[in-house]
């Protein structure tokens, strides 16, 4: 297993991971014709617009590589939260898996890694998740992250999404800095 930052020829590749895992993590959480008609044909225009705008250690992504298949991918951002300071704070806006690798570990070793990247640029990192998603939530909990109380309803997808935020401050981001996984 390889974890590398993502390079624009990883889009279409980071696409099917995307969309392959929102259709199974959202099921019966998101709409399942919103989820049926995710396309990673679409998605991989996005990615490569996202891809090109990486700017490291500020902004970028990570995949990680299994038999030189890309089978996940976390992206990171200077945050957009009104309440705190993009100079200082990440906000990791994607971590995704294909779904055969849940429960393998890779999840745990990508966000490490994201974490180790974010640890040289910023001194808090947050991420927003479903209320109901609780896998996920179960996933950032057991990795140090905890609810910071702010709540809100995202509709950039069209759909009313309750979600709340979880944070990890320098002290726990510094924690995992000494073990890094990027090659």
């Amino acid at each position: 297993m390889v974890i590398r930052r993502a390079t624009v020829e990883d889009a279409a590749a980071i696409a099917v991971v995307h969309v392959r895992s929102w259709q199974a993590a959202y099921r019966g959480l998101i709409a399942q014709d919103y989820l049926d008609g995710l396309d990673p044909a679409q998605r991989a225009v996005l990615w490569e617009q996202w891809l090109a705008a990486a700017d490291w250690p500020r902004r970028g992504t990570l995949v990680a590589e299994v038999s030189g298949e890309v089978v996940g991918f976390a992206n990171f951002v200077p945050t957009q939260d009104d309440d705190a300071d993009p100079r200082t704070v990440a906000a990791i806006t994607a971590i995704y898996l294909l779904p055969a690798q849940w429960g393998t570990g890779l999840g745990r070793r990508l966000m490490t890694a994201t974490l180790d990247a974010l640890g040289t640029a910023y001194q808090e990192v947050t991420l927003w998740v479903l209320d109901t998603n609780d896998r996920a939530r179960r996933f950032y909990e057991a990795g140090g992250w905890r609810t910071d109380g702010a709540v809100k309803v995202d509709t950039t997808l069209g759909l009313p999404l309750r979600v709340v935020r979880y944070r990890r401050s320098e002290e726990h981001t510094s924690e995992l800095q000494s073990r890094t996984l990027i090659s």
